[in-house]
C-alpha cells in the first residue's frame, strides 16, 4: 500500500505527493475520513484525485491510501431490486445503517456478503470451460434468473464444483486449472466501471426495441443495441418519457441512471418504481430493474462515473444472454460535472467552457451499446440499448452536448416545449426527429404488422410534413381558403397528431399500445385519407366527408382493449369505405 499526503485542495480535486507507484484511474482513500477517490492525473510522484465526496473541512497534510485497483463494481446476485448512489454504495443499507443523510465516509459493500443464495449447478466437473460460460444458476427475483459465469480471460479445466446449496456470493462455488494455476471461482465478479466487457461479435441492429409508444416505435424506432438521444427543454417530459420506456420496453433488465436529476424528480422514481407493477410478469418492476441515484445536490465527481456504474451492471447482464436497456437521465449533468473537474484541473476549456475530449467521452459511453454475440462456448445473442435525455440550457439544441451526441447516436427524439404547452405528450417533433434504422427495422415490422408497415409509415410522415407547409398558408387566410383536398390533408394530419400520436401514460389501456395495433390504427388513418380524396374525386364535398362519423370512431380507437381491437378496427375501416362512397 502507498501513502501520501494532502497538498493542495480545489473542491472535489485533491493533489497529494509521495504517491510514487502508484496508476492512473487507481481507487484512493483520502483524508482522516477515508474519503474514496480516484486519481485522475500523474506527474512525478504527485497524483491529482477526485474525490467522489465532499471535501468540506479537509486540510493539507492528512493522508491519502492506494488501495491497488481501480473504481470496479461488483456483479453478483443482489443486484436486482437495489437503489446504488453514483460509485455503487447501496443507499438503502446506508439509511438504515445512518438516517436519510448520506455520511462521509460511509464504506458498505455494494452486495450483501451474508445473504446465502440457492446455487444450482449447471456444469460437471472435468469439462473445458472458458470467460463466459455459465456454471450456475440463481433465481435472483420473480423474474430473472441470474447466471453465474466463469469470468473473463479465464480459460481451462473445471476442476471443482459445489453441489446445490446456500451460498454467498464470496464462497468458492467452482476451481478452474488454468494454465498460470488454479482460479477460485465465486458467485460475485469485480470489473473495473471504465472498462468495457468483452464479446465475440457485435451484430447488425435489426430487431426493433419495442417500446409500446406509437411515436418512437413506428414514426422513429430504436433498434435493440441502439443508442437514443433525447433533448429538451424543462418541462418538456423527459423523465416521464423514460420512465414509460423503462415500464413498457421489451428488455428483461433496465438500469434506470439518475444522473445529477433534481431531488424530487429522483424521489419520485424512487418511490414510483418500487410500487409499479410490471406489465408482463404482473410481479413487481423492481424484480427486473438496477436503480442508479445521483442527484444534483451529490457530489459533482460521483456523477462523472454512474453512467459508467450503470453501463458495466448492464453489460453484465447483457452477457447472460439477457436485453438490457439503459436510460441514462440526463447526459447533460454527466457532461457538465466533467466540465467543473475540467475547471478545477486547470484544462484548457473548449467550446462553451467543456473540455476538449467531451466528444470522445460521450462516444465512449454510447458506444458501449450493441446488439452482440456473447463470449463463451455457446453462443448467446443478447444487447444493451442505450437512451439517453439531454438538457440542453433554455432548450437551445446547438449547444455543444446535443450536437455531440446527434454525432454517436442514431435516433433523435426532439421534444418540444410547445407540444408540452399544448399538453401534446410524448412532445416528440415529428419534423425534428428521426431515426437511422428504420430500413434495418423494416423487415421485422413488415412480417410481424403488415406488409405495408413501410409505406403506411412514410405516407404518414410525407402527409405531416405538408401540414407544416400549409399551417403557413392557414395562419394568413385561414382553412377556409384551402382548396377541398388540402382541407382534407390537414383533417387527416389532425387525426395523426391527436388520435395516434398523442398517448396518455396515466391511461390503462392507451399507456401501451402493440406493435399490431400500432400499424392497424395508422392503417385506418390513412384509409380515411384515401378513401376521402376518392370521394373528393367523385365530385363530393370536403365539408360532407370531413363530418362522417366514423371519424369518431377513429378517435376512439385508442381507448379500446387490446382483446376488442382487432373486430372493431375492422368494423371502423369498412365503416369509413361504406360512409365515403355514400357522401
Amino acid at each position: 500500500m502507498i501513502t501520501g499526503n494532502i497538498i493542495k485542495i480545489a473542491g472535489p480535486v485533491i493533489v497529494g505527493d509521495g504517491m510514487k507507484g502508484t496508476q492512473m484511474h487507481e481507487m484512493v482513500k483520502v483524508g482522516n475520513d477515508k474519503l474514496i477517490g480516484e486519481i485522475i492525473e500523474l506527474e512525478g510522484d504527485k497524483a491529482t484525485i477526485q474525490v467522489y465526496e465532499e471535501t468540506a473541512g479537509m486540510k493539507p497534510g492528512e493522508p491519502i491510501e492506494s488501495t491497488g485497483g481501480p473504481l470496479s463494481v461488483e456483479l453478483g446476485p443482489g443486484i436486482l431490486g437495489s437503489i446504488f448512489d453514483g460509485i455503487q454504495r447501496p443507499l438503502e443499507k446506508i439509511k438504515i445503517m445512518t438516517g436519510d443523510y448520506l455520511q462521509r465516509g460511509i464504506s458498505v459493500p455494494s452486495l450483501n456478503k451474508e445473504t446465502k443464495w440457492t446455487f444450482k449447478p449447471t456444469l460437471a466437473a472435468g469439462i473445458d470451460v472458458k470467460g463466459g460460460d455459465v456454471i450456475g444458476e440463481v433465481q435472483e427475483t420473480s423474474a430473472i434468473l441470474q447466471k453465474i459465469m466463469i469470468p473473463p480471460k479465464v480459460e481451462g479445466k473445471l476442476l471443482s464444483i459445489v453441489s446445490e446449496g446456500q451460498y454467498t456470493v464470496e464462497e468458492v462455488v467452482a476451481e478452474v486449472e488454468t494454465s498460470t494455476g488454479t482460479v477460485e471461482v465465486t458467485m460475485m465478479q469485480k470489473w473495473p466501471v471504465r472498462v468495457g466487457r468483452p464479446y465475440k461479435a457485435k451484430l447488425d441492429p435489426d430487431v426493433p426495441l419495442v417500446t409500446g409508444q406509437r411515436a418512437q416505435d413506428t414514426f422513429f424506432p430504436v433498434a435493440k443495441g441502439g443508442t437514443s438521444a433525447m433533448p429538451g427543454p424543462f418541462g418538456s417530459g423527459k423523465t416521464v418519457t423514460q420512465q414509460q420506456l423503462a415500464k413498457w420496453a421489451d428488455a428483461d433488465i433496465i438500469v434506470y441512471v439518475g444522473c445529477g436529476e433534481r431531488g424530487n424528480e429522483m424521489t419520485e422514481v424512487l418511490k414510483e418504481f418500487p410500487q409499479l407493477e410490471d406489465p408482463k410478469t404482473g410481479k413487481p418492476l423492481m424484480d427486473r430493474t438496477v436503480l442508479i441515484a445521483n442527484t444534483s445536490n451529490m457530489p459533482v465527481a460521483a456523477r462523472e462515473a454512474c453512467v459508467y456504474t450503470g453501463i458495466t451492471i448492464a453489460e453484465y447482464f447483457r452477457d447472460m444472454g439477457y436485453d438490457v436497456a439503459l436510460m441514462a437521465d440526463s447526459t447533460s449533468r454527466w457532461a457538465e460535472a466533467m466540465r467543473e473537474i475540467s475547471g478545477r484541473l486547470e484544462e484548457m476549456p473548449g467550446e462553451e467552457g467543456y473540455p476538449a475530449y467531451l466528444a470522445s467521452r460521450l462516444a465512449q459511453f454510447y458506444e458501449r451499446a450493441g446488439r452482440i454475440t456473447t463470449i463463451g462456448t455457446e453462443d448467446k445473442t443478447s444487447s444493451v440499448t442505450v437512451v439517453g435525455a439531454v438538457s440542453p440550457p433554455g432548450g437551445d439544441l446547438s449547444e455543444p452536448v446535443t450536437q455531440n451526441t446527434l454525432r454517436i447516436s442514431k435516433v433523435f427524439w426532439a421534444l418540444d416545449a410547445s407540444l408540452a404547452d399544448k399538453r401534446h405528450f410524448p412532445s416528440i417533433d415529428w419534423l425534428q426527429s428521426y431515426s437511422l434504422y428504420v430500413d434495418s427495422v423494416q423487415n421485422w415490422w413488415n412480417t410481424n404488422t403488415g406488409a405495408d408497415w413501410r409505406e403506411t409509415r412514410d405516407t404518414a410522415m410525407a402527409l405531416l410534413q405538408k401540414e407544416s407547409e400549409l399551417q403557413e398558408i392557414v395562419q394568413l387566410v385561414g382553412p377556409d381558403a384551402l382548396p377541398d383536398r388540402e382541407r382534407i390533408t390537414l383533417e387527416t394530419t389532425r387525426m395523426i397528431r391527436e388520435d395516434f400520436l398523442q398517448q396518455n401514460a396515466y391511461h390503462e389501456v392507451d399507456t401501451y399500445c402493440a406493435p399490431k395495433k400500432q400499424y392497424e390504427m395508422l392503417k385506418t388513418i390513412i384509409t380515411y385519407h384515401v378513401n376521402a380524396e376518392a370521394a373528393l374525386d367523385r365530385g363530393a364535398a370536403s365539408a360532407d366527408i370531413i363530418t362522417i362519423s366514423a371519424k369518431d370512431d377513429i378517435g376512439r380507437m385508442k381507448y379500446l382493449p387490446e382483446a376488442e381491437f382487432e373486430v372493431k378496427v375492422k368494423q371502423i375501416q369498412e365503416d369509413i369505405v361504406k360512409q365515403c362512397s355514400e357522401v
